[in-house]
């Protein structure tokens, strides 16, 4: 008996078996942080390679060689995540101001203001401005490419790229993360640009 009150009241090895109990959720919760950061910063070096790639884009001669151009960018993210996939896109548009959807006039084709009107639909008899001239209503109405002189061009890149931690593979998640920046540039007027005025299509 006074051995089992000894060691009732014998203490030694319970630090041990505390942090076999604190370890794992400590171990998780920093390599979660870890990831994060990873994460913030492979997001600020995309932001940087994106906005310099940009303004060389936008130069005379800079939109010759998208893929030189890319590449770029490929580079400076790689040097932090050397395993990412990318995707580049490029959509131009005439001004800044027609980056949005095509307006056109919500009236419900009555020709009169009241209850019916401002339904945010295109309905028949109503009419659009068409921005692209394609004869259709776009909620996006960009071209793809780099556009030419004084056209302004949205340039956007996806990174897909292996977690820094093997974190989100424990709870079932996506073994990597997707990343995505975009700048937004006017190209230089180095050469004479064709003004298109758009045309009004209505809907029959």
């Amino acid at each position: 008996m006074a051995m089992l009150r000894s060691l009732r009241r014998d203490t030694r090895g319970a630090t041990i078996v505390e942090f076999a109990i604190v370890a794992p959720v400590m171990i998780l919760m920093m390599m979660g942080l870890g990831d994060l950061g990873y994460q913030v910063y492979a997001q600020a070096i995309l932001n940087g390679a994106m906005q310099k790639a940009g303004r060389d884009s936008s130069i005379q001669g800079g939109a010759d060689d998208p893929a030189q151009t890319d590449g770029k960018v490929e580079a400076m993210v790689k040097n932090v995540a050397k395993n990412a996939i990318f995707s580049f896109s490029r959509k131009n548009y005439d001004s800044f101001s027609v980056i949005k959807p095509e307006p056109f006039v919500d009236d419900n084709n009555n020709g009169k203001k009241d209850a019916t009107d401002g339904n945010g639909v295109l309905d028949k008899g109503e009419c659009f401005t068409d921005i692209n001239g394609n004869g259709q209503w776009d909620v996006d109405p960009g071209e793809n490419g780099q556009g030419g002189a004084n056209d302004v061009t949205v340039y956007t890149a996806t990174v897909t790229y292996p977690h820094l931690f093997p974190v989100a593979s424990l709870f079932g998640w996506s073994p990597t993360q997707t990343i995505t920046a975009s700048t937004l540039l006017k190209n230089q007027p180095y050469a004479t640009q064709t003004t298109v005025t758009p045309a009004k299509v209505c809907i029959k």
